[in-house]
């Protein structure tokens, strides 16, 4: 019953800007780290950025520099500002949520369904 859905997505000219939004909702008790994952065709899932609870950030060498993680935590949202887009940004992002959905309960993970970003040249 947790939904994590991502918006935002599209098609921008290389060097151009795109923000990324993932709202998530359901059963929810808390919420601990969030975070942005990329998977391009033919490569596997990898990490862009993290952020915990207290606002920490992590980010892939690849985007530091040019991209910025936010949340909101009153609205459970996670936010990814990418400027100076390259093509090799290409890909399908991912928002991921580590969570409780009880008091009792503990961390699990939890996904998006992906939104596609396209950086054309």
């Amino acid at each position: 019953q947790v939904q994590l859905v991502e918006s935002g997505g599209g098609l921008v000219q290389a060097g151009g800007s795109l923000r990324l939004s993932c709202a998530a909702s359901g059963n929810i008790f808390s919420i601990n780290a969030m975070g942005w994952y990329r998977q391009a065709p033919g490569k596997q899932r990898e990490l862009v950025a993290t952020i915990t609870g207290g606002g920490s950030t992590n980010y892939a060498d690849s985007a530091k520099g040019r991209f910025t993680i936010s949340r909101d935590n009153a609205k459970n949202t996670v936010y990814l500002q990418m400027n100076s887009l390259r093509p090799e940004d290409t890909a399908v992002y991912y928002c991921a949520a580590d969570l409780k959905t009880t008091v009792w309960d503990r961390l699990h993970d939890y996904w998006g369904q992906g939104t596609q970003v396209t950086v054309s040249t």
